[in-house]
Protein backbone atom coordinates (compact mmCIF):
# COMPACT_ATOMS: atom_id res chain seq x y z
CA UNK A 1 0.00 0.00 0.00
CA UNK A 2 1.57 3.02 -0.85
CA UNK A 3 1.01 7.01 0.65
CA UNK A 4 -2.11 7.37 -2.39
CA UNK A 5 -4.09 4.25 -1.52
CA UNK A 6 -3.65 4.96 2.59
CA UNK A 7 -4.89 8.21 2.17
CA UNK A 8 -7.95 7.02 -0.32
CA UNK A 9 -8.64 4.23 1.94
CA UNK A 10 -8.51 6.50 4.80
CA UNK A 11 -11.08 8.82 3.58
CA UNK A 12 -13.67 6.04 2.54
CA UNK A 13 -14.89 5.65 6.23
CA UNK A 14 -17.24 7.58 7.35
CA UNK A 15 -17.77 10.97 8.94
CA UNK A 16 -13.72 11.14 8.15
CA UNK A 17 -12.14 14.71 7.34
CA UNK A 18 -8.31 15.26 6.37
CA UNK A 19 -6.79 18.58 8.14
CA UNK A 20 -3.11 19.80 8.25
CA UNK A 21 -3.02 21.14 11.85
CA UNK A 22 0.78 20.64 12.06
CA UNK A 23 1.23 22.04 8.48
CA UNK A 24 1.06 21.35 4.71
CA UNK A 25 3.46 18.23 5.14
CA UNK A 26 1.49 16.13 7.74
CA UNK A 27 -1.97 15.44 7.10
CA UNK A 28 -4.53 14.15 10.13
CA UNK A 29 -7.40 11.76 9.92
CA UNK A 30 -10.07 12.63 11.87
CA UNK A 31 -13.92 10.62 12.05
CA UNK A 32 -15.83 13.72 13.94
CA UNK A 33 -13.49 15.22 15.23
CA UNK A 34 -11.12 12.56 16.84
CA UNK A 35 -8.29 11.68 15.38
CA UNK A 36 -7.60 8.12 14.17
CA UNK A 37 -4.47 8.46 12.02
CA UNK A 38 -1.62 10.74 10.49
CA UNK A 39 0.02 10.36 7.29
CA UNK A 40 3.20 11.91 6.55
CA UNK A 41 7.02 11.64 5.02
CA UNK A 42 8.90 9.56 7.38
CA UNK A 43 11.83 11.78 8.53
CA UNK A 44 13.52 10.16 11.84
CA UNK A 45 13.17 6.96 14.07
CA UNK A 46 14.27 3.51 13.50
CA UNK A 47 15.42 4.31 9.50
CA UNK A 48 17.84 6.22 8.95
CA UNK A 49 16.33 8.35 5.94
CA UNK A 50 19.19 10.23 5.48
CA UNK A 51 20.32 8.64 2.04
CA UNK A 52 16.95 10.03 0.96
CA UNK A 53 16.88 13.53 1.77
CA UNK A 54 15.41 15.26 -1.46
CA UNK A 55 14.71 11.86 -2.89
CA UNK A 56 10.95 10.88 -3.43
CA UNK A 57 11.56 7.62 -2.75
CA UNK A 58 11.31 8.72 0.64
CA UNK A 59 8.92 6.07 2.70
CA UNK A 60 5.37 7.33 4.27
CA UNK A 61 4.65 6.98 8.08
CA UNK A 62 1.12 6.33 9.12
CA UNK A 63 0.68 6.54 12.65
CA UNK A 64 -2.65 4.34 13.86
CA UNK A 65 -4.53 3.77 17.39
CA UNK A 66 -3.94 0.64 18.13
CA UNK A 67 -5.11 -2.26 21.19
CA UNK A 68 -1.86 -1.87 23.74
CA UNK A 69 -1.15 -5.68 23.82
CA UNK A 70 -2.21 -5.87 19.73
CA UNK A 71 0.82 -3.00 19.32
CA UNK A 72 2.97 -4.96 20.36
CA UNK A 73 2.56 -8.19 19.08
CA UNK A 74 2.11 -6.36 15.19
CA UNK A 75 5.55 -4.63 16.40
CA UNK A 76 7.15 -7.97 16.78
CA UNK A 77 5.75 -9.38 13.56
CA UNK A 78 6.16 -6.98 11.15
CA UNK A 79 9.82 -4.81 11.22
CA UNK A 80 8.42 -1.73 9.11
CA UNK A 81 5.20 -1.21 12.37
CA UNK A 82 7.30 0.74 15.56
CA UNK A 83 6.22 2.52 18.53
CA UNK A 84 3.76 5.50 17.67
CA UNK A 85 6.27 8.26 16.20
CA UNK A 86 5.37 11.81 18.46
CA UNK A 87 2.75 9.46 20.11
CA UNK A 88 1.17 7.56 23.03
CA UNK A 89 3.67 4.51 22.27
CA UNK A 90 1.03 2.57 24.65
CA UNK A 91 -2.05 3.17 22.21
CA UNK A 92 -0.26 4.08 18.86
CA UNK A 93 1.97 2.52 16.42
CA UNK A 94 3.85 3.71 13.27
CA UNK A 95 3.08 2.17 10.17
CA UNK A 96 5.89 2.66 7.68
CA UNK A 97 4.80 2.12 3.87
CA UNK A 98 7.43 0.64 2.55
CA UNK A 99 5.93 -2.03 0.27
CA UNK A 100 6.63 -4.83 2.90
CA UNK A 101 3.00 -5.51 5.18
CA UNK A 102 0.04 -6.99 2.87
CA UNK A 103 -2.09 -4.15 1.74
CA UNK A 104 -5.11 -6.31 4.12
CA UNK A 105 -3.10 -6.03 7.19
CA UNK A 106 -2.63 -2.17 6.69
CA UNK A 107 -6.38 -2.03 6.03
CA UNK A 108 -7.32 -3.70 8.82
CA UNK A 109 -5.20 -1.69 11.26
CA UNK A 110 -6.96 1.39 9.62
CA UNK A 111 -10.27 -0.27 10.62
CA UNK A 112 -9.29 -1.34 13.94
CA UNK A 113 -8.00 2.47 14.62
CA UNK A 114 -10.94 4.21 13.47
CA UNK A 115 -12.89 1.44 15.63
CA UNK A 116 -11.06 2.38 18.68
CA UNK A 117 -11.78 6.25 17.98
CA UNK A 118 -15.40 5.36 17.26
CA UNK A 119 -15.55 3.02 20.71
CA UNK A 120 -15.04 5.87 22.72
CA UNK A 121 -17.92 7.93 21.29
CA UNK A 122 -21.59 8.64 22.49
CA UNK A 123 -24.12 6.13 21.93
CA UNK A 124 -25.71 8.97 19.32
CA UNK A 125 -22.44 9.62 17.78
CA UNK A 126 -21.33 5.67 17.15
CA UNK A 127 -25.15 5.09 15.76
CA UNK A 128 -24.94 8.39 13.15
CA UNK A 129 -21.42 6.57 12.09
CA UNK A 130 -22.37 2.97 12.20
CA UNK A 131 -25.59 3.67 9.81
CA UNK A 132 -23.41 4.63 7.08
CA UNK A 133 -21.15 1.05 7.01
Amino acid sequence: MDQKQAQQYLLTKPFTAEVFPFGEGIAVYKVKDKMFATLAIGKMGRRDNTENVGNDNQDYWMNLKCDPQEAVMLRDIFPAVIPGYHMNKLHWNTVILDGSIPQGEIERMIDNSFDLVVNKMSKKQQQSILLLR
